[in-house]
């Protein structure tokens, strides 16, 4: 196993505990009350009883005056500087130095930070009757309700650490404390089949093994096993410490901000954490160990280090770029690494084809673009080609795989001009020059035509070729090897597939075929986009799959031209059939509440599911398209990204949930014009009993009034101007699958008359 030195010893995010912490010594509590608070200012803690843990603000050395809000190890055993962090709320949330944390009256625990006047975090579960929170002495925060029921725990929302007990469930994840873009990309991730998988990004590098059961969880056990664990508690894959089954106080699991996964003991002889198990042994197998710093390696003394194939960008530069294929105005040829596997992080979607030796060298040399090739030949032959600047991988003796990196010819020889000594003819040719020859004009004349015929039919033969070739390469864009992956196309395949963007079906959308007959939409983007963010930007929606989610199939990144590849509805928008006065006969009631059910699913995705959370931003009736089914799927997602818009962030989340309400009410009432004015009409109508008058009236069939009513509560709670008070689609869609009820919703506009007593008491959802 690599040795290592515990890694959150170096790390500047585990040492930067303000050593205020270890200064002040408060009683320990065991019930919190509502309306506690720790403040930076106080430096206060809140303890568990046997003073093993405590909660409150530690300060981040690496960014002066923030601070975050976490459980720590308190234990007299182990010295201050080592009572490392095994809990963040909000999951790396900082503060200014004048905030604080309280569990508020109303039974949420919220940090506000006072410098920018704002709530960073909260539990959002004061409708879940909270009574006191408790510390427990598994480092586990809990709320509790009357009857000391826990209705929310930390242990639910993990940020990089497992302790003992803990499970991890399906769709949860692990990700690594740090500040650092390259490493927040690392994560732990149980799937639907009940694996854990370390990825980085989309790209998983380590698995758990293939068990065959659902429903399972993992947990570290206080013995030193980690373990996948069925719903009777039967394990069905472990993994071991080096000291499993020996006693041991204090251990914990933790995904640390080079990628690997690492079980570490409190080791009372050396008062200092031990790794005793790590998911990756050779560290230059997690995936972008080096990142931009090069090729990972092993030193003299084992451990893994960068190495720079070509030189840095600069002097000062960490990073090891290696050089554009498009630089090399003099020609370029291939250097040979054995050993060596190499692969593209941005974007980190490698074209792989099963091609010889040979073809590989022949392919990357032959495409412009190719920056470097892998050749593998494990029983199958693969060429990995990558066509980035931004190359890492690792070079190890018992690799068989070898590499290729395009380098430029910098000096090439001098082509000699040839100098040709003219003399002077005699007079009398020169005389004889000026007489016309007949047949010598016929015969000039003859060939001019001839040879400008022949230069037009080159001319003819060598565009049809040109056009066949194109869209040949756009045809095996799409069902090459590495079709299932994002498709890199160029502005000639883009202008080819969409007939020279003769259809256009919407601002800056225009309709393609691809060469296998299958329609696609083609949205142009912003050309000022930079290409590194276009392409990252890309990476990220291209690994976001949801059958209500149109599917981003590939893009063009080419200087001026940007464009994305959407798979194609046949259907159209949904706008378009609420606005016909023929077509929205066609959206019967049992298809509008479905196409709500869908975009709910859509935004319930965007929102918990992924990798990151994602806003759309700009949720519309224009927005959602419907398939040959009527199936409503989910357009324009992401685009934010592009604009380097931060996705971590309630606001979007609360904006995303008050543009589904305002959709649900067109899509009832079918009315689009004046947004505001059909929401305080609707509120109205069925204040006053007249909820069937909300109704689209082209509607032939008939209305159930039951999901009338469901959807219409979902509606107004959607659209409430306390953005607090808006529901996370999470809960929407429990309410739509009729897994939880609704109350009757307050006004949702400020302009709205005050409800009566007997309405005026806080409603909320039930589950």
């Amino acid at each position: 196993m690599l040795q290592q030195e515990p890694f959150f010893l170096h790390s500047s995010f585990l040492l930067r505990i303000s050593i205020g912490w270890f200064l002040l010594f408060r009683v320990a509590v065991s019930q919190i009350p509502l309306g506690s608070k720790l403040s930076v200012v106080e430096n206060d803690f809140w303890f568990s009883s046997n003073s093993d843990f405590a909660l409150g603000f530690f300060n981040c050395s690496d960014q002066p005056n923030q601070f975050s809000v976490g459980v720590r190890y308190n234990s007299k055993l182990i010295p201050a500087a080592e009572q490392t962090v095994v809990w963040i709320a909000g999951g790396d949330a900082t503060v200014g130095n004048q905030s604080y944390f309280q569990l508020s009256p109303n039974g949420e625990l919220v940090l506000f930070d006072s410098s920018k006047g704002v709530t960073v975090w909260t539990t959002k579960t004061s409708q879940l009757s909270v009574a006191s929170a408790v510390l427990q002495d598994d480092g586990n925060f809990v709320l509790l309700n009357e009857r000391k029921d826990v209705v929310w725990q930390s242990f639910d929302t993990p940020s990089d650490t497992l302790l003992p007990g803990q499970k991890l469930s399906i769709f949860s994840t692990l990700r690594p404390s740090t500040i650092d873009p390259l490493s927040s990309s690392y994560s732990l991730y149980m799937n639907s089949l009940g694996q854990l998988l370390l990825r980085w990004d989309s790209i998983a590098y380590w698995k758990s093994g293939s068990p065959s059961h659902l429903n399972l969880s993992a947990v570290l056990t206080s013995n030193g096993t980690f373990q996948l664990m069925d719903q009777n508690l039967e394990p069905v894959w472990s993994a071991f410490g080096e000291d499993h089954g020996d006693s041991v106080k204090f251990r914990f699991l933790r995904l640390n901000a080079d990628g690997n996964l690492r079980l570490y003991s409190w080791v009372e002889a050396s008062q200092s954490w031990r790794s005793v198990w790590q998911a990756v042994e050779n560290q230059c197998n997690v995936f972008a160990t080096c990142g931009e710093q090069g090729i990972c390696v092993f030193n003299a003394s084992g451990s893994p280090d960068c190495k720079c194939l070509f030189k840095s960008i600069s002097a000062t530069s960490t990073k090891c770029l290696f050089p554009h294929p498009q630089e090399c105005n003099s020609g370029a040829d291939l250097v040979e690494y054995e050993h060596m596997l190499l692969y593209g992080i941005f974007p980190a979607n490698d074209s792989i084809y099963q091609l010889s030796l040979q073809q590989c060298k022949l392919a990357c040399m032959r495409d412009p673009q190719c920056s470097a090739v892998t050749f593998t030949n494990n029983r199958t032959a693969e060429c990995r080609m990558m066509t980035t600047q931004y190359v890492s991988g690792y070079s190890d003796p018992s690799l068989s795989s070898v590499s290729f990196t395009r380098k430029c010819l910098y000096s090439d020889p001098l082509a000699a001009k040839p100098s040709f000594t003219m003399k002077s003819p005699p007079t009398s040719q020169l005389i004889q020059s000026y007489r016309l020859c007949i047949p010598c004009l016929i015969g000039a004349a003859s060939g001019t035509v001839v040879v400008f015929i022949v230069i037009q039919f080159g001319i003819g033969i060598f565009l049809y070729r040109r056009r066949k070739s194109i869209r040949r390469r756009a045809a095996l864009a799409f069902t090459g090897p590495n079709s299932k992956g994002l498709v890199m196309l160029s502005f000639s395949e883009i202008k080819e597939l969409s007939a020279n963007f003769k259809y256009q079906i919407g601002p800056k959308m225009f309709k393609g075929m691809r060469a296998d007959s299958q329609p696609i939409a083609i949205k142009k983007m912003d050309a000022t986009i930079a290409e590194r963010k276009f392409r990252s930007a890309v990476s990220k929606i291209g690994t976001i799959h949801h059958k209500n989610l149109v599917k981003l199939e590939g893009y063009c990144c080419e200087l001026s031209h940007k464009y994305l590849v959407y798979e194609f509805a046949k259907n159209g928008s949904l706008e378009k059939y609420i606005q016909h006065s023929k077509l929205c006969r066609k959206l019967n009631w049992k298809r509008r509440v479905d196409i709500c059910s869908s975009v709910g699913r859509a935004l319930c995705y965007l929102h918990t599911e992924c990798r990151e959370f994602v806003s759309h931003g700009n949720l519309k009736c224009e927005n959602v398209v419907l398939d040959e089914d009527f199936e409503a799927k989910v357009t324009d997602f992401g685009l934010g990204i592009f604009h380097g818009e931060a996705s971590f962030n309630c606001v979007p989340a609360a904006k995303d949930v008050e543009d589904f309400g305002k959709m649900v009410l067109m899509l009832v009432s079918g009315r689009c014009q004046e947004v505001e004015n059909v929401c305080e009409w609707a509120y109205k109508e069925w204040m006053e009993g007249n909820a069937e008058r909300i109704v689209d009236k082209r509607i032939d069939c008939e209305v159930d009034p039951q999901e009338l009513e469901c959807v219409l509560r979902i509606a107004f709670w959607c659209l409430q101007t306390d953005e607090r008070m808006r529901p996370s689609m999470g809960e929407v869609l429990m309410i739509l699958g009729g897994t939880s009820t609704v109350d009757p919703p307050p006004p949702p506009f400020a302009c709205q008359r005050p409800l009566d007593d007997d309405e005026s008491s806080e409603p909320g959802l039930e589950d």
